[in-house]
C-alpha cells in the first residue's frame, strides 16, 4: 500500500521566514506552495510505487545540480563524515577507500593502523564486511567500515584474481595534517602540509619551530594536492611568515553579512626567513588563500604548475532532522583584489558547461611590492615545473584510475627493498603505454565531443553522407593525435606513475624521501633558495 503524505508545514514555515529578510517573500512562499501540492499529488497518484524520501532527495539533488558543485545537501552520516574530516581524527581502519559501483578499493592503507597489520594492499577490492555482499547491500558500503574502536571485523577481498579474507580490529586513526618534515641540504625545511584541518597551524608551526632548531635557514611549504578546508587555519597560517594585521583574503557576496575581510591576529614565526610554497592543480581553496596570499605580498616564490582555482566559500546550514546544506555564501579574493575562482557557474556555455575564462581576457593586478599577477582562476606560479602540470590527457589516465591500477600491476611484478633503487625509465613508460592499449583506455576530447555533436547535427540536415568519410579521417587523426599527446605529457605522467609505485612498497614516507631528493618540483625550490640573488629577482 502507497503511503500517504504528511506535508511538514511547522517547517516549511521556518524556511519562509528565514528567508524573509529579501524583497522576493511572496514569490518564495508561493513557490513552496506550488511544491508541497505537487510533491502531495505526485506521491499519492504516480502509477508506480514510490517514497517521499526518494522523490525529496532527487528534487533536492535537481534543485542543486545547476548551481556550484560545492553547493550540496548533507544527510546525517555526511554531516558526520564533515565533523571527522575537520576534526583531524577517526575511528575506522586506517585506509583510503574508493566507494564505486558497489565496490570499495582500498587505495592506501596508513602504516601500522588496522588495514596495514592486516595484510590489505592498495588495489584490494573488498567483496564482503562481516556476513554482508558489497554487491547486495543497496546504501553506502564505504559505512560498513565504521565502527567503534576495538571492534572486529572480518574483510572477504580479492587480489589479483584470487579472494581471501583477513580480520582487522578497528582503532582510532590520527589524520596528521603535516604528515612529513625534513631537514634537507642542512639548512632548508621542507614541510609537507596535506590538509587544513583543526590542527594545521598546531603541527605546521611545530614542524617550523623543530627545523629552525636544527639550523633550517630557508623553508619550502609543499601545498601540492591539498584540497583546502578551514578558511581560519589558512590564514593562521599565512600568519606564520607574516606580521599581525595583514589583510590576507576578502570575501565578496550579494548578501551583506557576508562580505568579510580576514587579516592576520597572532605574531609571527619568522617574518625573514626565504620561503617557497610548491602548489599544482590539486591545490584548492584554503591552499589557494595561502599561496595567493604569500605571492600577493611578495613574501614568497611560488614554484609548480596553476593551482585548481577554488575560490567559492561554503558554511554549512543547520537543517531539520540533523541535516545539512552546505551552501556557497562568497567568493574569495586574494590581497591583490584576484578572485580565485576559477569556473563561471552561473554564465554556462552552449553546452550548460560552466565557462573559463580566456587567457588572453586575464585582469592584471600589483603585489604589495608592484610585481605584476593576473587572475584567471587559481595561482599561477612565479616559476613554472612541467612535472607539476595536469594536461587533459594526465586527468583522463587519474579520472581513469590508470595510474592507479598500473601502480598495483608494478608492485606485483616487481620486487624492490629500497627505494633509492628506484627510477621509472623510458622502458617503463612504454610498458605503461602497452598497459593502457591492453585495458582499451581512452578518453574524449573537447574536440571530438563538438566534432560528434556537428555530425549528429550533419544527420539531421542530410548531409551526414556526404561529409562521413572527412569526418573519419579527422577523428583517425585526432587519435593520432592523442597517442602523441602521451608522448608529449611523458614527464608529467612519469612523475605521478612514480609517486604511485612508491606509496606500495614504502608508503607516504618512502614517497616523501624519494621526492626531497628526485621531484623536480622540489628540486627547483631547492635551486631558487639556494640562488639568493634569484630568489630576490622574482620577488621584485
Amino acid at each position: 500500500m502507497k503511503k500517504k503524505l504528511i506535508i511538514p508545514i511547522l517547517a516549511i514555515g521556518i524556511l519562509i521566514s528565514s528567508a524573509s529578510f529579501k524583497s522576493d517573500f511572496f514569490e518564495i512562499a508561493k513557490q513552496i506552495e506550488i511544491f508541497t501540492t505537487l510533491f502531495k499529488e505526485l506521491n499519492m497518484n504516480y502509477v508506480d510505487e514510490n517514497t517521499p524520501a526518494t522523490l525529496m532527495d532527487k528534487a533536492i539533488k535537481g534543485m542543486l545540480s545547476d548551481l556550484d558543485p560545492y553547493t550540496v545537501y548533507w544527510n546525517e552520516q555526511a554531516v558526520e563524515d564533515a565533523r571527522i574530516k575537520n576534526s583531524g581524527a577517526y575511528t575506522g581502519i586506517g585506509a583510503y577507500v574508493r566507494t564505486l559501483d558497489e565496490k570499495i578499493i582500498i587505495t592506501e592503507p596508513f602504516k601500522d593502523y588496522p588495514a596495514d597489520k592486516a595484510g590489505l594492499k592498495a588495489g584490494d577490492e573488498i567483496l564482503k564486511v562481516g556476513n554482508i555482499t558489497l554487491a547486495d547491500f543497496e546504501d553506502d558500503a564505504g559505512d560498513l567500515l565504521k565502527g567503534a574502536a576495538g571492534s572486529t571485523v572480518e574483510l572477504t577481498y580479492k587480489r589479483q584474481g584470487k579472494t581471501e579474507t583477513t580480520t582487522l580490529v578497528r582503532e582510532k586513526v590520527e589524520v596528521n595534517a603535516v604528515p612529513y618534515y625534513k631537514l634537507i641540504q642542512e639548512d632548508i625545511g621542507y614541510i609537507v602540509l596535506s590538509k587544513f584541518n583543526r590542527k594545521t597551524t598546531t603541527e605546521t608551526k611545530a614542524a617550523l619551530e623543530d627545523l629552525k632548531s636544527q639550523g633550517a635557514s630557508k623553508i619550502i611549504l609543499d601545498l601540492r594536492g591539498n584540497p583546502g578546508g578551514l578558511l581560519n587555519e589558512a590564514i593562521s597560517i599565512v600568519n606564520l611568515f607574516v606580521p599581525k594585521g595583514e589583510v590576507i583574503t576578502t570575501t565578496k557576496s550579494v548578501i551583506e553579512k557576508y562580505n568579510k575581510t580576514y587579516k592576520t591576529r597572532n605574531e609571527p614565526v619568522d617574518t625573514e626567513i626565504p620561503l617557497v610554497v610548491l602548489v599544482n592543480g590539486r591545490s584548492a581553496s584554503a591552499s589557494e588563500i595561502v599561496s595567493g596570499g604569500l605571492q600577493d605580498l611578495d613574501r614568497a616564490v611560488i614554484v609548480g604548475a596553476r593551482s585548481f582555482g577554488k575560490g567559492l566559500v561554503q558554511r554549512p546550514k543547520k537543517l531539520t532532522y540533523g541535516t545539512q546544506l552546505k551552501v556557497t555564501i562568497s567568493r574569495y579574493y586574494t590581497p591583490s583584489g584576484r578572485c580565485i575562482q576559477a569556473l563561471d557557474y552561473w554564465n554556462r556555455d552552449e553546452n550548460g558547461d560552466p565557462v573559463r575564462l580566456d587567457p588572453k581576457e586575464y585582469n592584471k593586478f600589483k603585489t604589495k611590492g608592484g610585481r605584476t599577477v593576473y587572475d584567471g582562476g587559481g595561482i599561477l606560479p612565479d616559476v613554472e615545473v612541467e612535472t607539476a602540470k595536469f594536461s587533459p590527457i594526465t586527468t583522463a589516465l587519474l579520472k581513469d584510475n590508470a595510474i592507479f591500477d598500473y601502480g598495483t600491476e608494478y608492485y606485483y611484478s616487481h620486487k624492490m627493498t629500497d627505494w633509492k633503487e628506484f627510477e621509472f625509465t623510458d622502458a617503463d613508460f612504454q610498458d605503461f603505454t602497452t598497459f593502457l592499449k591492453r585495458n582499451n583506455f581512452d578518453y574524449e576530447t573537447k574536440t571530438e565531443k563538438e566534432f560528434e555533436e556537428a555530425i549528429r547535427r550533419a544527420e539531421d540536415d542530410d548531409l551526414k553522407d556526404e561529409i562521413e568519410s572527412s569526418y573519419n579521417a579527422l577523428m583517425a587523426s585526432i587519435d593520432r593525435a592523442k597517442e602523441k599527446d602521451l608522448v608529449s605529457k611523458k614527464a608529467e605522467i612519469k612523475s605521478l606513475i612514480s609517486d604511485e609505485i612508491l606509496k606500495r612498497y614504502f608508503y607516504k614516507q618512502g614517497l616523501y624521501d624519494y621526492q626531497v631528493e628526485n621531484n623536480l618540483e622540489i628540486l627547483e625550490a631547492v635551486s631558487i633558495l639556494n640562488d639568493a640573488n634569484r630568489y630576490k629577482k622574482i620577488l621584485k
